[in-house]
């Protein structure tokens, strides 16, 4: 999870392992956070309706916690010999502020502020949650939590340590499958999937897992919302639940009522680091299709469309005579080599349904298409100059070699937070800056609030309080998506890249700037 995160004001991240860094202990651990109000009303006075919860839980929580386990994860590092440092037991809050302390030192001891001095290997420790989903002893947990570990063990509820083995791992949706053997003298308890299709919110629901390495703690709450876009990867489709989650607890079980697992807790927004009631977990019908893929193949087999999208706002949809307004995914770019070039989409076509499943904005498709069989020919319905066209296609496979990231999939940054790009210091808009530089509220983009004197934005003219409205001729609402977007760029050879700026009063211009 990121408590805080990507961007320093930031709150969403990771549920965590048990963070190694400061900085990664803001972006991992896991949270919701629950609180049930009880009010009593004079007899005389109408009685208002208020949410009621089960007399107790605690039914429920035995049925199910012998399947939780905790997640212990280690990685051998390098680290300079010396005069060691105060010891504190792993997983506990003061642990990343010591290890901070000591790095910036040059070191858990010895050779002063430069760090020099002999290496000597030592082991970083984290501690997660997970749960057993087969008896033959396969446990789920989150991917950021094991990252690149070489020594894994899972512990379950009474204290039994079992060594555990990887057997797959999905960093797209933070997900990753162990395989213990089970003990000689015992049946491990497994927990089914529920299906999260069914939950809505006000339906109430427990977490297990192992807080600051605490180990078998239950919380209780509600699901707050579904679908959930937290921008931490590209499939993002989370439930939202205020029972209290906290570092640890990364890849633990959100059980319904039924003591069935409709979510896999990953994320949390918080700016102190602890639950403050909005957590985030990853829906079983999301999951269970990873998960199984990862137990059969060792790896996941997306569906591949070969299509690049933007979101279709309403302007959009008046210019593209789209009826029924604003919706579906529009194709800004298409792969030469794609399964889509093939079938005749083209650029400007607006995907309404695929596979018979509506899309409703931009983000439902990328998650549609991925779950949907590699080779499997689908209907493709496309909104094209005023009338709806069906393309047959055959899915390809999406190819990604990119390895699994070791630290936390990075939560998203508040529209205030800033970032560099082109000697510019960037910042979402906030009320703030649009008093400080006269803007008004009918522009709309990322704020410039610096130019590096030296740069070619400055050569350019680009000013301090100028809003960038466009990037490579698509909006940008956030510094993560400028940079997101020049990077993009970047990487398809581009030597430079067409800002749309726009001044205090919303006047625009073209600015062309240079990205070596």
């Amino acid at each position: 999870m990121h408590p805080v995160a990507s961007a320093p004001e930031a709150p969403f991240g990771r549920a965590p392992a048990q963070p190694r860094s400061r900085a990664r202990a803001l972006m991992a651990s896991i949270l919701i956070g629950a609180s049930v109000s009880v009010s009593v009303a004079a007899a005389a006075l109408p009685v208002p309706a208020f949410a009621k919860g089960p007399a107790s839980l605690a039914d429920l929580a035995e049925q199910v916690t012998d399947a939780v386990v905790n997640i212990s994860a280690s990685t051998t590092v390098e680290a300079r010999a010396g005069r060691a440092g105060p010891q504190v037991p792993p997983g506990t809050p003061f642990e990343d502020l010591f290890e901070e302390f000591f790095n910036r030192r040059g070191g858990r001891g010895g050779g002063g502020g430069d760090g020099d001095g002999p290496r000597q290997q030592r082991k970083s420790n984290s501690l997660g949650s997970g749960f057993i989903i087969d008896s033959a002893g396969l446990v789920v947990t989150n991917n950021h939590v094991i990252g690149d570990a070489n020594d894994i063990q899972v512990i379950l509820h009474d204290g039994t340590k079992l060594k555990a083995e990887i057997v797959g791992k999905d960093s797209k949706i933070d997900l990753a499958v162990l395989r213990v053997k089970p003990p000689a003298d015992r049946t491990l308890k497994a927990v089914p999937f529920g299906d999260s299709d069914k939950m809505r919110p006000g339906d109430w629901v427990i977490a297990i897992g192992n807080p600051f390495g605490l180990g078998g703690s239950v919380s209780a709450g509600i699901v707050s919302a579904r679908g959930r876009n937290i921008e931490s990867g590209p499939y993002d489709n989370y439930i939202q639940t205020d029972a209290a989650i906290n570092k640890g607890n990364s890849g633990g079980p959100l059980f319904n009522m039924d003591g069935e697992v409709i979510g896999i807790n990953t994320a949390i927004l918080s700016p102190t680091g602890g639950s403050v009631g909005i957590g985030f977990a990853v829906p079983s019908g999301t999951a269970k299709p990873v998960i199984d893929q990862l137990r059969d193949f060792g790896e996941v087999r997306r569906g591949w469309l070969g299509v690049r999208i933007q979101n279709v706002d309403d302007t959009t949809a008046e210019a593209l005579n789209l009826k029924g307004g604003a919706r579906g995914a529009l194709v800004a770019g298409v792969d030469e080599k794609g399964p889509a070039k093939t079938a005749g989409i083209e650029v400007g076509d607006v995907i309404l349904k695929f596979n018979g499943a509506p899309v409703k904005a931009s983000g439902d498709l990328p998650r549609i298409v991925a779950s949907t069989p590699v080779g499997q020919k689908v209907d493709v319905v496309v909104m094209r100059k005023g009338e709806e066209v069906t393309k047959p296609v055959t899915l390809g496979r999406l190819e990604d070699g990119d390895k699994p990231q070791l630290a936390n999939l990075r939560q998203p940054e508040p529209e205030s937070a800033t970032r560099q790009a082109l000697g510019l210091n960037l910042s979402g808009m906030t009320d703030e800056l649009r008093k400080k530089y006269s803007i008004k509220d009918t522009v709309k983009g990322v704020v410039v609030t610096r130019v590096d004197p030296n740069s070619t934005a400055a050569d350019k003219r680009i000013q301090p309080g100028e809003v960038i409205v466009e990037v490579g001729q698509e909006s940008v609402s956030t510094p993560a998506e400028v940079t997101k977007r020049i990077d993009a760029l970047k990487k398809d050879g581009r030597k430079s890249v067409l800002l749309l700026v726009a001044g205090a009063t919303g006047d625009v211009r073209f600015v062309a700037v240079g990205l070596d």
